[in-house]
């Protein structure tokens, strides 16, 4: 699996200490589906050139083509490195990109709570191991 060089590429990328192990997770930008000539982002602001962090839809910067946020996320694929902190196996995952709820201890409160995270298993031994999305 090739890491990006670059986070230009990416839509999404992390890498988390999970207790003994670790995961780095990205997932690359899409090509326009019209077309075929550029990677989709979120549109820019006129005046500053600068991207529209709360945009709703993701726009092609050469045709203008415009898809739902939504549906944009649904057709991308995450692409996952991990070492497993259960049985220390190092392995690669490539999955679609869905962030599931999932109810999980908070190590500072000890209070249990529901976060979005992708969730994958293990190779070797069947962890479930869980990729949170970042809280505030």
């Amino acid at each position: 699996m090739k890491e990006p060089t670059s986070m230009d590429e990416c839509v999404y990328f992390t890498r988390r200490v999970l207790g003994t192990g670790k995961a780095a997770a990205w997932v690359y930008r899409k090509e326009c589906p019209k077309c075929k000539k550029c990677l989709m982002g979120k549109p820019k602001d006129p005046k500053t050139g600068r991207y529209k962090i709360r945009a709703t839809e993701y726009v092609c910067y050469e045709c203008g083509y415009t898809e739902e946020k939504k549906e944009h996320m649904e057709s991308l694929d995450i692409n996952i490195t991990y070492t497993c902190p259960k049985c220390s196996f190092e392995g690669e995952k490539q999955m679609p990109f869905i962030r599931k709820k999932v109810m999980r201890t908070n190590e500072e409160t000890g209070k249990r709570q529901s976060v979005e995270a992708v969730k994958i298993e293990c190779e070797n031994c069947g962890e479930v191991i869980l990729i949170t999305k970042k809280l505030k």
